[in-house]
């Protein structure tokens, strides 16, 4: 066993010894969620051995486009992002918040007893981090605490993964979010292959993370190791597949001032309001509330699910919506995330991961409405 590791510490960790790290984390109580494939896509779920990872796959991604296809090499984590987030095991889709009862003339409020597993998340990228923390915003850094979030995130254990390769939706670089993991992460991880090895270059990112690489027996990086994993987020940091017209900060800026342009009109025109968008980005955190009674009037209860800016009843006041048309909803999403978001949470909400492009169905592209905006402006000056 390797007899003491240390935060900031980077090892050699072979491909054998994953499935090591799996089972070390299971025999502490985690959960070990991470990617699997699953309907053609790379989606996130429980896994019990490294069998399940999407080893020798990786995904194809346009606006609008979603392939799945085979590596030539047997990579784990050789793919971008799927259509899945982390944040629908912190912040579930669809949860019970209470129920009521009735027993004759007398009410009884039944309270949820939310417990959950304690969560190891293993591939998670740069850009996700960053979600996370967004997420961590919202939900814990207020005067009102969520405690589901609060529930689920306490015992979370994350092992990132820097990008070997970038998504043809990807512009966490323009973002500022990427591909490398810099923060919120225990262990992280640089997957190195090449014609005679494949391994690992881990590093420890807190003490429970050096804790459990102690279970392994991995040797310091060498220098040139170092030097390869260097290289791999280089490489795809020079390869994102689509790129802002300007900085997070700028973008404030600039969509608060062309809030009438007619670019909005253009992308309402195409836009279906489907909420696709809304539902596989890893920060949107909108919920409505629904209240149901059994036919009987015995039993009733209060849920609360994921909902979408997108939706006409989303802005509903009496008399009607506050965002009746496509443009209104559109402008309200886009200009929230790159822009109004600063005000309300003091950073952009949006990390980059394209995920909102490759599942529109008519090819919305976030980064092209703000290029179409960002030159017309350009061209007045």
């Amino acid at each position: 066993m390797h007899s003491s590791s240390s935060i900031n510490d980077q090892l050699i960790m072979q491909c054998e010894q994953l499935e090591q790290l799996f089972i070390t984390l299971q025999h502490r109580g985690y959960q070990v969620i991470g990617p699997t494939v699953r309907n053609e896509a790379i989606v996130y779920d429980t896994l019990t051995s490294t069998a399940s990872l999407p080893r020798g796959y990786t995904d194809e991604q346009d606006g609008g486009s979603y392939r799945l296809k085979q590596r030539h090499d047997d990579a784990f984590f050789g793919y971008a992002v799927g259509p899945h987030s982390w944040k629908q095991f912190l912040h579930p889709p669809i949860i019970r918040l209470w129920r009521a009862q009735r027993d004759g003339h007398s009410i009884h409020i039944v309270e949820e007893d939310h417990i959950t597993p304690k969560y190891a998340f293993i591939g998670v990228r740069s850009c996700e981090l960053h979600a996370i923390a967004i997420q961590d915003r919202v939900f814990l850094q207020d005067a009102h605490v969520d405690p589901i979030y609060q529930e689920r995130r306490k015992d979370l254990f994350i092992v990132a993964v820097n990008c070997g390769q970038a998504g043809g939706t990807c512009f966490c670089t323009s973002m500022q979010t990427g591909p490398r993991a810099t923060f919120g992460y225990d262990l992280a991880l640089t997957e190195i292959i090449d014609a005679y090895k494949h391994f690992f270059v881990v590093q420890v990112g807190s003490e429970l993370g050096a804790d459990v690489m102690c279970a392994l027996d991995c040797r310091q990086a060498r220098a040139d190791e170092l030097a390869q994993a260097e290289q791999v987020v280089e490489h795809t940091a020079q390869s994102m597949g689509r790129q802002m017209a300007t900085s997070p900060h700028d973008l404030k800026d600039l969509l608060a001032r062309n809030l009438e342009h007619p670019r909005w009109n253009d992308v309402a025109q195409r836009c279906l309001s489907c909420t696709n968008c809304t539902m596989v980005c890893p920060t949107c955190f909108c919920t409505t509330v629904e209240d149901a009674t059994d036919l009987a009037g015995k039993e009733t209860e209060r849920v609360r699910k994921w909902d979408s800016c997108f939706n006409v009843d989303f802005s509903y006041l009496y008399g009607g919506s506050v965002r009746a048309s496509p443009k209104a909803r559109y402008r309200q999403w886009m200009t929230h995330k790159l822009s109004t978001w600063y005000d309300q949470f003091g950073s952009s909400g949006c990390v980059g991961c394209g995920r909102c492009i490759t599942w529109c169905p008519v090819a919305i592209d976030i980064t092209e409405e703000v290029r179409a905006i960002y030159e017309s402006e350009q061209k007045e000056l």
